[in-house]
């Protein structure tokens, strides 16, 4: 057996000494993860891990394997015999936590359970062990809370409620200002919370607790909170989670303990040094939660200099052995440090890319991995504008830069508010105190999150930077009062829900007002207007600029444009485009030549068809000299007219009623009547489906020679001046093979007709866009006219699944999502079992007819990150998007590439 298999025999719990870093897939990421820093002898507390296996048999029963209470039972004498204590023994006891860990880290999603263990009695034991009763009594509490909202489902506002009292009554500030004869206090009121809500007692027995826990942390695999997190991350359903069973150590003994998350890097910038933060006299829960402002984990050095010395030298290690960027979990007992997590850390856009150029040349990874570090989404992030700093601004606060990016919005204090809002099209920024898992839903739907407490590995940073959304968490100075909904700054100014601002993530600056934005130095870059150099922008281009160089080397798939004149090819060749995958020339019938395709419809006789298609020549011809001019020398493919001629047509009602107005008036209104009855008459019930593409050059004489030949014109001028015009012809909507064999036979012979008159050799390809299911199924039969396959996957998506795209993403895409039927839309993502069964059965089908057979995509799918490496898959020759997303697509086609060498880097 290979030591990153799962073993084939019915086991479900492993020692934290029987795993690895490997096993991710059977004990989650953070067993695994303990699993390998006790390999590498650094200090774990003891502990044992329940496998995933075990959860999805309680997720699929509705109980627990049979084996697993025994397995479980087992592994906790050990761990007795092993601690020389018992799980809530009264005189000593050994206390555990059960903490969640999927595969993928969720951060907050799912549940956790401290200070298992304690109860009325072992509460006593453990005063007098530690010494410290303040300290036992305020462990106690914390599991009375923690398990009542996780496992009993109490409303954990109620716990918060009785502690701001108790911190009233007392006159304090924060929780560690409480003695132990108010926590004993508290523990009584927590106490009767749980009798009132859950309509029974806290249990005392110490491993009812730990089952319940157990079973509780299996149900958060399907909470609402974590489903739908799975879906924003795009993290497989049926993953299950696995459950860590671990010895307590306490960071809340005193001013010599304490809890604290560290960085091998910083994840926000992806610079060296030393980032996370610190938290004396508590538990790990509370750094997280934000709900205490942490101190900068270099101040370590000053309060434990021991501790800090070891845990720099961990984290080296731990960076070393991972080759990346470390996230990890610790706590200080009384001077002793352990290790309680790490895995690789989510970090920002920017960071992703510097960190990974930096391992690059550091030695500890190659080209190939350092493609997998990084992501076409992250791309995408780092091409946003930002704010414009020589715009006039005025600054009511600064906290802690979180998470990058430029976010302007109206301030909202509560998630509900946030979506409905952001619903109605209103932009919003969530103001918090803290977030908490809870909040999910409006930090999904916000431009940004703003939080007064908390630091940058608070919920609302870590959760923020895994989505890319702007964060600024910590500021202070803000008073933020949610009740009330407002917010009040520095100087006395309020705030008021609806009031716009503005968020810097990347300075942790807070704006009133709406402060205007700046195009991105990668978009300018990209441009060519910004080249790499020294100061902090020039280092994240120059990151940029070497990643793309790497996937540029790399990736087999082309990357062209979708455009539809030469300011947009342009453009598309500065980012990097290798030609034009898709030319719309119904966009070249817009604007003032509308009339003339006016004319073409109303045309009663030949002589009327022909004089408006004379027309229209020269200007297409125009259109065409100047695409081929900017695109020199790079394939260009222009797709002959497409969408139904109602389009080119006024609104029915618009027309309607100006001929009223006319007769009212009796006014002349020959021509808008003439215009009525023509929409009337090409009126269908539904045209996506009706009169267009392929069938508008069938049933309308004329209209599809005039286009080949302007595009054979154009080619030929280009070409007799000194040029390399690259022109394809796409026949759209193509059926069956018939339809493109009469199409082709009139095309062939204008473009004879022109190379004659010219005296100019032109070889213009002619090919079709496969959008039909049939078009899929007998592509066979249709390569044998056709040079080249075009996938239109907008079109062939809504064909394969019966939708209009304008309808269904308004009416039901929605409810649709959030009841897990699409983890993404089918129009954003391809569907590869359904529509990509059909691109993958065409493109295997054409090629077996005609093994030249050039194949390509230019639907929207072209630019979509995982639908690249799913073209790259099955082997297409090129993807075509919109111009921005140009160098989204070159770098997922590296990464494609690369793919089967590379590691999952989520």
């Amino acid at each position: 057996m290979s030591e990153n298999k799962a073993p084939h025999v019915a086991k479900f719990v492993y020692d934290f000494t029987e795993g690895n870093k490997d096993l991710k897939d059977l004990l989650g990421g953070k067993g695994a993860n303990l699993a390998e820093m006790t390999n590498l002898g650094l200090p774990v507390p003891p502990g044992f891990t329940i496998t995933t296996e075990a959860c999805k048999g309680y997720l699929e029963n509705g109980e627990e394997p049979a084996a697993l209470r025994d397995e479980v039972s087992a592994h906790l004498d050990a761990l007795e015999a092993r601690m020389g204590k018992k799980l809530g023994q009264a005189d000593d006891p050994l206390l555990v936590s059960v903490r969640s860990g999927a595969k993928f880290s969720m951060p907050g999603m799912m549940d956790t359970v401290l200070n298992i263990g304690l109860s009325d009695k072992s509460v006593q034991g453990l005063a007098k062990q530690a010494g410290d009763e303040r300290f036992a009594w305020d462990s106690y509490r914390r599991l009375i809370q923690m398990f009542g909202k996780t496992v009993l489902g109490v409303e954990g506002d109620l716990f918060e409620e009785a502690l701001e009292k108790a911190k009233d009554a007392k006159k304090v500030k924060v929780d560690t200002d409480l003695e132990a004869a108010d926590l004993k206090k508290l523990v009584t009121a927590f106490k009767k919370i749980v009798k009132k809500e859950a309509g029974r007692d806290f249990p005392q027995d110490p491993r009812e607790q730990m089952d319940l826990a157990i079973k509780a942390v299996f149900e958060s695999w399907n909470g609402d909170r974590a489903k739908l997190y799975r879906r924003q991350e795009r993290i497989p359903h049926d993953l299950g989670t696995a459950v860590n069973i671990c010895s307590m150590v306490f960071g809340n003994l005193g001013p010599d303990s304490g809890t604290g998350v560290a960085f091998t890097r910083d994840p926000a910038s992806g610079h060296q040094g030393v980032y996370g933060d610190y938290l004396q006299n508590a538990q790990g829960e509370d750094v997280v939660a934000g709900i205490r402002n942490t101190v900068p984990l270099a101040e370590l050095e000053r309060i434990d200099k021991k501790s800090y010395d070891q845990l720099m030298q961990i984290m080296e290690t731990l960076e070393n052995h991972y080759k990346d960027l470390c996230d990890i979990e610790f706590t200080i007992e009384r001077g002793q440090l352990w290790m309680l997590q790490t895995r690789v850390g989510k970090r920002t856009a920017g960071a992703a890319f510097r960190i990974a150029t930096q391992l690059v040349d550091q030695g500890l990874i190659d080209e190939t991995e350092a493609l997998q570090r990084v992501t076409g989404a992250q791309l995408a992030q780092l091409m946003f504008p930002r704010f414009d700093e020589k715009a006039k601004v005025e600054q009511v606060g600064r906290g802690i830069a979180a998470s990058p990016g430029a976010a302007v919005g109206k301030a909202v204090f509560d998630s509900y508010t946030a979506v409905k809002w952001s619903r109605s099209g209103e932009k919003v920024i969530l103001v918090r105190r803290e977030t908490n898992p809870d909040d999910l839903d409006g930090m999904i739907a916000a431009e940004g999150i703003l939080t007064s407490r908390g630091g940058k590995t608070s919920h609302a940073a870590v959760v923020a930077r895994g989505m890319g959304k702007t964060c600024v968490c910590g500021a202070e100075e803000l008073e933020v009062d949610t009740k009330r909904r407002r917010m009040t700054v520095p100087g006395g100014h309020v705030v008021e829900e609806g009031d716009v601002i503005s968020i810097d993530g990347s300075t942790g600056k807070v704006y009133l007002g709406e402060v205007p934005v700046v195009p991105s130095p990668v978009v300018e870059y990209f441009e060519g207007r910004m080249h790499p150099g020294a100061d902090d922008a020039d280092e994240l281009v120059e990151a940029v600029h070497r990643m793309m160089a790497f996937a540029d080397r790399k990736r087999r798939l082309r990357v062209r444009a979708n455009a539809d004149n030469a300011e947009d090819a342009l453009r598309a060749r500065r980012f990097g485009a290798q030609g034009i995958g898709l030319c719309r020339t119904e966009h070249m019938f817009l604007g003032e030549r509308r009339e003339m395709v006016e004319k073409l419809i109303l045309a009663d006789t030949g002589e009327e068809r022909e004089a408006a298609l004379t027309e229209l020549l020269p200007l297409q011809k125009k259109d065409f000299v100047e695409l081929f001019e900017a695109m020199d020398g790079l394939p260009v493919t222009v797709r002959l007219l497409d969408p139904p001629l109602h389009e080119f047509l006024p609104d029915i009602t618009e027309l309607s009623v100006r001929v009223a107005l006319a007769e009212s008036r009796q006014e002349p209104h020959e021509n808008d009547l003439r215009l009525l009855q023509a929409v009337h008459r090409l009126h269908e019930q539904n045209p996506m489906l009706g009169l267009r593409g392929v069938r508008l050059g069938l049933v309308i004489p004329g209209l599809f020679a005039m286009q080949v030949r302007a595009i054979a014109e154009a080619a030929a001028e280009r070409k007799n001046a000194k040029g390399d015009p690259r022109a394809e012809i796409m026949i759209p909507l193509v059926g069956t093979v018939q339809e493109l064999e009469i199409v082709r036979e009139e095309a062939d012979k204008v473009i004879a007709e022109v190379q004659a008159a010219t005296g100019t050799e032109l070889k213009l390809a002619i090919g079709t866009m496969i959008e039909l299911p049939r078009a899929a199924l007998t592509a066979g039969q249709i390569a044998e006219a056709a040079e080249f396959f075009s996938f239109g996957t907008n079109d062939l998506t809504q064909t394969v699944w019966g939708f209009s795209r304008d309808d269904v993403e308004a009416s039901f895409f929605t409810a649709y999502l959030e009841k897990g039927i699409f983890g993404v839309s089918p129009f954003e993502t391809i569907d590869k079992d359904g529509v990509g069964s059909l691109v993958k059965l065409a493109a295997e089908a054409g090629r077996r007819t005609r093994p030249d057979l050039k194949l390509g995509v230019c639907g929207e799918h072209g630019g979509d990150p995982e639908s690249v490496h799913f073209f790259h898959e099955v082997g297409l020759d090129y993807v075509s998007c919109s111009p921005f997303r140009i160098p989204v697509a070159r770098l997922e086609a590296g990464r494609a590439a690369t793919q089967s060498t590379g590691s999952d880097h989520r």
